[in-house]
């Protein structure tokens, strides 16, 4: 039974980790993952998703920033959404094995999930790839596709990529697959989403902006300002029609250089997350502008 040290950060990684935990014929001795930082308002240390889960599961658990240097024993390894680049010594002394969300060579890097639904994505996957110097570059172990729906968002996409994924990620950690070359063509990259990529262009198509607010969703919301005021989009669907951009037509319709964007739920800046008929009931007058 091969001994698997597992390496990841996020959410996602740890939601693969407990999936993982349920595989037979693999013996996970270590999970490596980040220090504790500081994160939300208070500044406060938190535990890396992972770590939660490596406690939650009972395995033993290394943060450190310096997983390149300082490599686990084991035969083998998994990495998720570890957030660390790999290289010597733990690149090269054993084989590790990466799943990746999406149909390699299209969409390599950081935000595959949200650069997929951003452009419009009907089709994607996971991939399971050998981990290698170039960025997401490695041979391909296995791989799944699945259709995307317009209202499909990431958290439905991720979860739908653990489901598939997962198996194909066991099976090479057991060694019953190997390796075919990615295509050289069709390469893309998923650049890491940044503050400027979440703002919602209301003079743009209606389209765009709904791809936007579900790549973004539910993990850390598409933005804009109605009547001045910050709030998060959390869903949203296009359709068709006019109008100045920025314009708002009840209950919450607002006009894009192309189509128009309804909104169907959104946060106002320190309050919950809320249905677009509860928001609208709070207020003294329904917004007239969104920027």
């Amino acid at each position: 039974m091969p001994r698997v040290v597992f390496l990841g950060t996020s959410a996602f990684g740890a939601d693969a980790l407990r999936r993982l935990t349920g595989e037979p014929e693999l013996d996970i001795v270590a999970v490596v993952t980040q220090p504790d930082r500081p994160s939300g308002r208070g500044q406060r240390p938190g535990s890396p998703p992972v770590a939660d889960a490596a406690r939650e599961l009972g395995l033993r658990l290394v943060q450190t920033d310096r997983a390149s240097t300082e490599p686990v024993d084991a035969d083998v390894g998994a990495v998720v959404a570890f957030g660390q680049m790999v290289r010597p010594p733990l690149l090269g002394a054993y084989a590790l094995y990466n799943l990746h969300p999406s149909l390699l060579p299209r969409w390599r890097g950081a935000a595959p999930v949200e650069r997929a639904l951003m452009a419009g994505d009907t089709k994607t996957g996971v991939c399971v790839i050998d981990l290698t110097a170039e960025l997401d570059a490695g041979p391909i172990h296995g791989c799944a596709r699945f259709e995307v729906g317009p209202d499909d968002d990431a958290g439905w996409v991720r979860a739908r990529a653990l489901e598939l994924g997962v198996p194909l990620l066991a099976e090479a950690l057991r060694g019953r697959t190997h390796g075919e070359e990615q295509p050289a063509e069709g390469v893309t990259y998923a650049h890491k989403i940044e503050s400027r990529d979440r703002r919602i262009d209301w003079a743009g198509n209606a389209v765009d902006a709904a791809n936007l607010t579900r790549a973004l969703s539910p993990h850390i919301g598409a933005r804009c300002e109605l009547d001045g005021e910050p709030v998060t989009v959390w869903r949203a669907r296009a359709g068709p029609g006019g109008g100045e951009p920025g314009a708002i037509a009840p209950p919450l319709q607002v006009a894009c250089g192309e189509g128009v964007l309804e909104v169907l739920e959104l946060q106002p800046a320190g309050r919950r997350r809320m249905a677009v008929a509860d928001y609208l009931r709070g207020l003294r007058r329904a917004p007239e502008r969104a920027a």
